[in-house]
């Protein structure tokens, strides 16, 4: 009732009132408003972060203290944490010479990876309840790839579980020339989780799992067979690769620092972004990141740290269709905006070849939009037949907003029965342009009629991205 109320204050200020459709509009954006606000303070409530420095303040801990624990302490806390885990943290001596050693020495890995946990630790733990494993395996992740999903050993495994080629193709990761899913968390975790799931199967032993999950099962395999047959880790380490030696005590290691980080007086680094603040999108074809950070104003290096799958700025056009992870801030942008990034992108990298500009005759003609109550730019410009961005182009908008009684331009090109698409090119005298807070290639390609793309050409080696407040650019 209180919306309707609502919409009846906008119908003053159009006297011909809203029609039905426009208040339903109204309606369900409203609706959509409170809903979405909703859903992000209960996210927040959710992930709400530990107050570190009421707890440090009641350990009564200073900022850089490092704090030094007995070994007794160590171990019943090795054994509490054992308690509530199928996986067996055993209290050995190489664990506890681990623990002392990045209690002192490896404090800033412990803190950085804590806030990369951020981002895939609540992933991670729903993928391997799915396949009935213990949750603690998520630290493995940590001692893989310090949760990094770019990064690539010099064996050449890669991701955050860092699969080996082989192995990424036998657990069905795609891998070609524009994509390497060993690089995808969701995917890689799903992958890992059934390797892990099938190592515990032929060993029955959760350390011997993580030791072929590190050596293989061949060099588990042959350390059995030098000990004489023995069938637990402890007992077979010495006969492992030097490497898989130190791979179990560091996995209880890191384990054992990050679940226990307050007493030891670790801090988590920033995050680089949060779970609950990502969604995902379902690309309607490929198109490039490029596209991507000039038309939403979404920089290139968040581009590919939430979508490290993409070997390159191209996202390609498969079947099925590709689906990326994009900030929620950024979601009502993308749909509003999507049919013009398509165009956009084929402007940028479709070019007609030399000679063979304009040579269609066409006929261009005008018209005009009076904007109602509830109206939005992506329901005008399905309305004629057009999209979003030459919407903008024609008015020469700076955003989407939009005023009722506002008059759009609105231009039909006659030879292709499609909305012309508007541009310019660099012939005359130079014009200059000084950059202003807030301002991207695409802002002032709307405010100067032209494109992206003549923009960049005409200043080669500057990126959107990279513009500073005063830099001058030529635009003409």
């Amino acid at each position: 009732m209180i919306l309707f109320s609502f919409s009846g204050v906008f119908s003053q200020e159009n006297n011909t009132g809203p029609s039905v459709e426009n208040e339903d509009t109204l309606v369900f954006e409203r609706f959509m408003e409170t809903m979405e606000e909703s859903l992000r303070l209960y996210r927040e409530e959710w992930t709400v972060d530990e107050d570190y420095d009421s707890i440090t303040r009641a350990l009564g801990y200073e900022e850089d203290h490092v704090p030094v624990f007995s070994d007794s302490v160590i171990c019943q806390r090795l054994i509490d944490l054992d308690k509530t885990s199928p996986y067996p943290f055993d209290c050995d001596p190489s664990v506890l010479k681990n623990i002392q050693f990045f209690n002192e020495k490896r404090r800033s890995f412990i803190k950085v990876t804590l806030g990369r946990s951020r981002l895939y630790f609540d992933m991670f733990e729903a993928t391997l309840d799915k396949y009935n494993l213990p949750l603690e395996l998520k630290y493995l992740a940590v001692i893989e790839s310090g949760l990094r999903p770019q990064v690539r050993s010099r064996a050449g495994a890669m991701g955050l579980w860092q699969f080996m080629y082989a192995t990424g193709k036998m657990y069905g990761l795609t891998q070609n020339s524009y994509v390497d899913e060993r690089m995808d968390p969701v995917k890689a975790t799903d992958a890992a989780c059934r390797y892990l799931k099938r190592l515990y199967e032929m060993y029955e032993d959760w350390n011997m799992a993580l030791a072929a999950y590190n050596a293989g099962p061949g060099n588990v395999n042959k350390a059995i067979r030098r000990s004489g047959g023995k069938m637990t880790y402890w007992e077979i380490r010495p006969f492992l690769p030097k490497e898989t030696q130190g791979y179990v005590p560091n996995f209880i290691t890191v384990a054992y620092m990050m679940t226990n980080h307050t007493l030891h007086n670790l801090i988590p680094a920033p995050a680089p972004a949060l779970a609950h603040e990502i969604d995902t999108v379902c690309l309607k074809q490929g198109i490039r990141m490029r596209t991507l950070e000039t038309v939403l104003d979404w920089p290139s290096d968040n581009i590919h740290l939430l979508n490290p799958i993409y070997k390159h700025d191209v996202i390609p056009d498969t079947d099925p269709k590709q689906c990326i992870s994009i900030p929620l801030e950024k979601v009502g942008l993308f749909i509003e905006l999507e049919d013009s990034l398509y165009r956009t992108d084929s402007l940028f990298f479709h070019k007609p070849l030399p000679g063979q500009e304009g040579t269609e005759e066409r006929t261009i003609t005008t018209s005009y939009h009076k904007v109602r109550s509830g109206e939005t730019l992506g329901a005008i410009a399905r309305k004629y037949g057009t999209t979003v961005n030459d919407l903008m182009n024609w008015n020469n908008l700076k955003s989407t907003h939009l005023k009722i009684g506002q008059t759009l331009r609105v231009e039909k090109d006659s030879s292709s029965g499609s909305s012309n698409v508007s541009g310019n090119t660099s012939s005359g005298p130079a014009k200059y342009h000084t950059i202003r807070s807030g301002e991207n290639f695409w802002s002032i390609a709307q405010k100067y009629g032209t494109t992206v793309d003549a923009i960049q050409r005409l200043n080669p080696g500057v990126r959107s991205s990279n513009l500073k407040i005063g830099q001058r650019i030529r635009i003409q």
